[in-house]
């Protein structure tokens, strides 16, 4: 799998998981789906993104 494949993976499984923990457990989990949410929006401006640099780090190869 490449970068990419990887980082929407995570993200999905980020907000997913965050809201069903907001749905078992508590309603504060949903500020953990907005941080997954605004990271995956200022990384669509800055072409930048947090996950990426860690990927990238363990020797995951990209697409590109």
């Amino acid at each position: 799998m490449t970068i990419e494949r990887y980082l929407r993976g995570i993200a999905g499984s980020f907000a997913l998981v965050s809201v069903l923990l907001a749905h078992y457990h508590s309603p504060y989990w949903l500020i953990f789906t907005g941080f997954v949410g605004a990271n995956l929006l200022q990384s669509a401006f800055t072409n930048w993104c947090p996950m990426i640099t860690i990927l990238k780090k363990l020797g995951v190869e990209s697409q590109a």
